[in-house]
């Protein structure tokens, strides 16, 4: 799933070495990110600061080295740099992460898309936006989903409205995609109205609905969506 809006953006594009830089990029990237929010959420302790400084280091490198190959690629930061402030920002001890802060990171991750196309020199503007909005709807309806089933579990409104978004997505496709997008939406509006029943019929049985469910599902979803990326060009 981390991957998925830079594989998307491959499959906008063309195939290309400089693709790899950006995948190592994001890769390095989340990893500091994330340990860095563990790290400000659970007080600050000194174990973490070696891993944030290496993770770090190799983001900040591939960051330098993609700059002044691409310097085009600064406009990146307008959606980056604030987001991410506000995303650690968020990771402070005592503060709930809510919806507004899960968008914010889809956000983040769906620069990925035209900045994989970009370095690939292979550029169609049309397309980028079109693979772009593929990886909007499935990351948007990912951050309903996973909320239906986890922090907003029992919310009867909250999946009603991850099932609606996912049902727009499906009339999006069927509109302006190929139709392999609008069976792919088809699937994933069932899925997220299966979730939330599954899990609320699994709450008072021995085995309730765990997180590594949820993500095992949301890995076949990711990869249903890159398949049909590469497999139904756009």
């Amino acid at each position: 799933m981390l991957l998925l809006p830079v594989l998307l953006g491959v499959a906008a594009s063309s195939p290309g070495p400089w693709q790899l830089a950006v995948a190592g990029l994001a890769l390095a990237a989340y990893l500091a990110s994330a340990t860095a929010q563990t790290w400000s959420r659970s007080r600050r302790p000194p174990g973490y600061r070696l891993p944030i400084a290496v993770y770090g280091s190799v983001a900040a490198v591939l960051a330098v080295v993609l700059l002044a190959r691409f310097p085009e690629l600064a406009l990146a930061g307008v959606v980056v740099v604030p987001t991410g402030l506000v995303v650690f920002r968020g990771a402070q001890p005592g503060t709930r992460r809510d919806l507004a802060n899960s968008l914010l990171q889809v956000a983040q991750s769906l620069a990925l898309v035209p900045v994989t196309a970009w370095v690939s020199g292979d550029w169609d503007l049309a397309r980028v936006l079109a693979y772009t909005g593929v990886a909007a709807g499935y990351q948007l309806g990912v951050v309903l989903v996973v909320r239906s089933v986890l922090r907003e579990r029992g919310n009867e409104a909250f999946a009603r409205l991850s099932a609606g978004f996912h049902l727009a997505l499906v009339l999006a496709a069927a509109v302006l995609l190929p139709l392999p997008y609008a069976l792919l939406a088809a699937g994933l509006t069932a899925r997220a109205v299966a979730l939330p029943l599954a899990q609320a019929r699994m709450a008072g049985g021995p085995k309730p609905m765990r997180p590594v469910h949820v993500g095992v599902v949301e890995i076949v979803a990711s990869l249903a969506v890159v398949v049909t990326g590469f497999l139904a060009p756009i």
